[in-house]
């Protein structure tokens, strides 16, 4: 059973939120309130150089508190909320909370589907280039959760429908309130993406895009990403991506990326490793990035982790590099 469900969740991604179950802590009148949280420390060193100490650090890994609420108005109809922190666990701070991960509303339906408002993760990251994001620090090269999202945002996910499921979300960039000297050139701005999921059997195929704008950190061109993932059997699944951006003259201009993984576990382990080809558009050398990591599992709440991570930055100029790596253990409560 451990072996069929963790492959399951390696496939779409969800390595680091669905390691342990939440804690529900009340449940009464088709009100629900669930706690989840985690601490996460460990060593890392190398990587990026360019002329700075890139040694070993113990450090904080993603450590987190997740509140997430529902309550059931009708046999089909559900409203829920969810916020969640991000703090520093592997030394004081002040604030304890340094970052507001996570904050949204919405309603559900079996029938209607699910929209939601507020602050939460990208759907192009979350349904279309989620089988790559399996990495409790680097290794990623795809969209993150954080493109043209967490933030004024709108989103519908459909129900799925003979495997079907389609999402869309809007962000607002507004300069409401904002002098004419602190307005930007672009003004007020929406920017929407959105994706298709197909899954049956053991393979899941998915293609999105996003309006990369930029006042949301993009260079001003849609970007369009596609996944295939594969499950070859109980313990072995495979991947493959494909990610491109128009070419500008800013935030890194345009890119395709190609990026092939695997994940396989035995017994308790859990070991994933991912190939990657950039081409950036604005630069004369592509990079050959890779990673590679095992997760262990010690109990249901408690894993270890090792990871490997060659960005081949050599390949851009003025940049040094040397293999990253991290190890350390979360904690799931």
């Amino acid at each position: 059973m451990f072996k069929k469900t963790t492959l399951a969740l390696g496939i779409c991604g969800l390595l680091g939120a669905s390691a342990a179950q939440a804690a529900m802590v009340y449940d009464q009148d088709g009100t629900t309130l669930d706690i989840y949280g985690r601490i996460a420390m460990g060593f890392d060193g190398g990587g990026a150089k360019n002329g700075v100490d890139n040694g070993e650090e113990f450090r904080n890994f993603g450590s987190r508190l997740r509140f997430t609420a529902g309550h059931q108005i009708t046999p089909d109809l559900r409203a829920f909320a969810r916020v969640e922190w991000r703090f520093q666990g592997d030394e004081r701070s002040r604030p304890g909370f340094d970052e507001v991960r996570n904050s949204y509303l919405g309603l559900e339906s079996e029938q209607f589907g699910t929209f939601m408002a507020g602050n939460y993760n990208s759907f192009y990251d979350n349904y279309i280039m989620t089988p790559f994001d399996v990495y409790v620090e680097r290794g990623y090269e795809f969209a993150g959760g954080g493109v043209q999202a967490r933030g004024d945002s709108l989103g519908y996910k459909t129900p799925e429908l003979n495997g079907f499921q389609a999402v869309i979300s809007a962000k607002h960039f507004s300069e409401r309130g904002l002098t004419e000297a602190d307005q930007t050139d672009e003004g007020s701005v929406i920017a929407t993406q959105g994706g298709l999921v197909y899954s049956t059997g053991p393979a899941r195929l998915a293609i999105g895009y996003v309006e990369d704008t930029l006042r949301g950190g993009g260079n001003g061109k849609t970007r369009y990403g596609a996944t295939g993932a594969f499950e070859v059997n109980d313990a072995f699944a495979a991947r493959v991506g494909y990610e491109t951006r128009g070419d500008s003259d800013v935030y890194g201009g345009g890119f395709d990326k190609i990026g092939v993984g695997a994940t396989y576990i035995i017994d308790s382990w859990k070991l994933y490793a991912d190939y990657y080809n950039i081409d950036p558009d604005n630069r004369d050398a592509s990079r050959n990035a890779w990673a590679a990591g095992a997760l262990y599992k010690v109990s249901s709440s408690l894993d270890t982790f090792i990871e490997l991570n060659d960005a081949d930055l050599d390949a851009i100029n003025n940049y040094e590099d040397d293999l990253y790596y991290a190890f350390g253990a979360r904690y799931h409560f």
